[in-house]
């Protein structure tokens, strides 16, 4: 039988326990159909790529991305690079330049921790934006500034004053609006100014997912599309798919539905009570190529921003203690009525508090309903008690943690935390001692989403001052491999086809110029991604690979004979 491709030559890192190191692979139809396959299977395949010695992995997955927000991101006035106020002012500034008078001005990847925890002055932002309406979204996800232009269009649709549902109208001394809007109060500029169009969102997949190839990644989790403060229209997975009919979705992707998509769904009477999407739609609908995951559910705010719900108050903040997003009781019938439906669930978590409730839904929901098709979540936890990973690896939850927030972040997060909950933050070697899965993610654009750099931030564990944050949680370049491999696989419940090179799983890998589990620590994030690889397909890199070789002129080659 002739097959498609085969790749010889390589220092082959297949994440296979029987078969960890192989030097050849063979492909036909975008999956591996054996490794160093027999010399005469391997003469029939169509094509070689003699690797010449580079080291090749599986994809890169990332289980905790934003790839909507992360691609308008790229098309937006960037602030992830401000050390000032200064900063900040010049590039609204010239952002503002090339506008219509009256166009908003929005900027992203705004973080006031990198700035000492300064935010910007309304009447500044007013000066040099030439009076158009700023939206500034911070880097969190958890909070937006707005001018005093913005914040008039705002105040001629709402009450500023008015309280919020989890969430807050920052205001000064004398009682007035700042800019400042955290979590569910950053609706009120979202009512304005969303939907955007789906040609919109799905130019910015396009952006994103090619981007994503650059750095290895071949399948991604966006955690939460069409609702909520990160959904950008309730038409929003419709961009997913016309984006994959258009060819502009580069990479595998596993949108999480906001719970906030999802409603009542009349039914049998016979039938239980449903909450999910018309026509019974739940988790795991589509190919491997675009599938629905667990619906996200949003319980509290972020370290970065001083809202993540904890058990006791942030260091130098007394009385504070952050909160939750909605009411617990509320929390907990959301999430049980989404999970009887059949939708897996991915509960946004960051405080040890609201790791409790977490905690307590998912294993209620498992004891009452049984396993779904994928597995629960909880994504990030920032603070996570030793019981409680106890609790979690009883309850078989996968716990979803982003390292790189202690490259870029560990620093404002360890003095808001204080020692003893530092050691808690962010666990990995904790997850592993447990028998539990660890999985690899970046929350991008909040943090640095490049696989090799996060996976050097998951050994090292260096805070942008060089202190080590939670020293004990360390864990070794091969097992940071394994998170971004075999364990996201197993997060999002594609185990038997992903994160492996083994006969049967797809056919998606990344040449490398370097083992990242063989070079000092710090030189993993150093590793270049010479190409990638997706479904048998080479989609970026083909330049910095030797030629493709026809079998028949490989043959000639490795006989000495002419090719007839």
């Amino acid at each position: 039988m002739p097959v498609d491709l085969l790749i010889r030559n390589a220092h082959i890192l297949t994440q296979d326990a029987s078969r960890p190191t192989v030097t050849s692979l063979l492909i036909h139809d975008g999956k591996i159909l054996e490794v160093d396959p027999d010399p005469a299977l391997a003469r029939s395949a169509a094509w070689t790529i003699d690797a010449a010695g580079l080291s090749i992995v599986p994809g890169f997955n990332d289980v905790h991305a934003h790839s909507v927000w992360f691609g308008l991101g790229l098309m937006e006035a960037n602030l992830g690079t401000v050390r000032s106020l200064e900063d900040v002012y010049r590039i609204i500034a010239d952002a503002a330049a090339g506008l219509a008078p009256g166009d908003w001005v929005v900027a992203s990847g705004f973080s006031p921790l990198l700035i000492g925890g300064q935010q910007p002055d309304r009447d500044r932002l007013d000066a040099a934006a030439g009076g158009r309406p700023v939206w500034i979204k911070h880097s969190s996800g958890h909070a937006c500034t707005l001018n005093g232009a913005a914040l008039d269009l705002v105040a001629a649709d709402a009450d500023l004053s008015a309280p919020i549902d989890g969430g807050a109208v920052v205001v000064d001394d004398a009682g007035t609006p700042t800019g400042l809007l955290e979590e569910n109060a950053m609706r009120l500029v979202q009512d304005i100014l969303l939907p955007y169009p789906l040609e919109t969102i799905e130019r910015a997949l396009d952006l994103a997912t090619s981007h994503y190839l650059s750095e290895g990644i071949t399948s991604v989790t966006d955690a939460g599309v069409a609702g909520g403060w990160i959904g950008y229209s309730p038409r929003e997975f419709a961009a997913y798919q016309n984006a994959r009919d258009r060819g502009l979705l580069s990479v595998r992707m596993q949108p999480m539905l906001v719970i906030d998509a999802l409603h009542g769904v009349p039914g049998h009477d016979d039938d239980p009570a449903f909450t999910g999407l018309d026509a019974g739609i739940r988790t795991g609908l589509g190919d491997d190529w675009l599938r629905l995951g667990p619906v996200k559910i949003f319980s509290d705010g972020s370290l970065l921003g001083s809202t993540a719900y904890m058990t006791e108050d942030y260091v130098g903040c007394s009385h504070n203690h952050g909160y939750l997003q909605m009411d617990a009781e509320k929390l907990r019938e959301s999430a049980l009525g989404a999970y009887r439906a059949g939708w897996a669930v991915a509960i946004h978590a960051i405080g040890d508090h609201a790791i409790d409730h977490a905690i307590d839904i998912i294993t209620e929901a498992q004891d009452s309903y049984g396993p779904n098709s994928q597995p629960n979540r909880i994504e990030h936890g920032g603070v996570v008690r030793p019981d409680q990973l106890d609790r979690i690896a009883k309850a078989g939850i996968v716990l979803v943690p982003q390292p790189h927030f202690i490259t870029e972040f560990g620093d404002g997060m360890a003095r808001l935390l204080g020692p003893k909950r530092t050691a808690w933050s962010y666990p990995a070697k904790s997850l592993l001692s447990r028998g539990l899965v660890l999985p690899g993610s970046s929350d991008r654009p909040v943090s640095n989403g490049r696989p090799l750099d996060v996976m050097q931030s998951f050994v090292e564990r260096l805070t942008p001052s060089g202190a080590v944050y939670g020293p004990e949680e360390r864990i070794t370049a091969a097992e940071a491999l394994a998170a971004y491999t075999t364990g996201s696989a197993a997060a999002t419940g594609t185990g038997d086809v992903k994160g492996r090179l083994a006969a049967g799983y797809l056919a998606d890998l990344v040449f490398l110029d370097q083992d990242p589990t063989a070079v000092d620590p710090s030189r993993i994030g150093a590793t270049r991604v010479l190409a990638t690889m997706v479904g048998g397909q080479v989609r970026f890199g083909a330049d910095n690979l030797p030629p493709r070789v026809r079998g028949e002129d490989l043959e000639a080659a490795l006989t000495g004979k002419e090719t007839p």
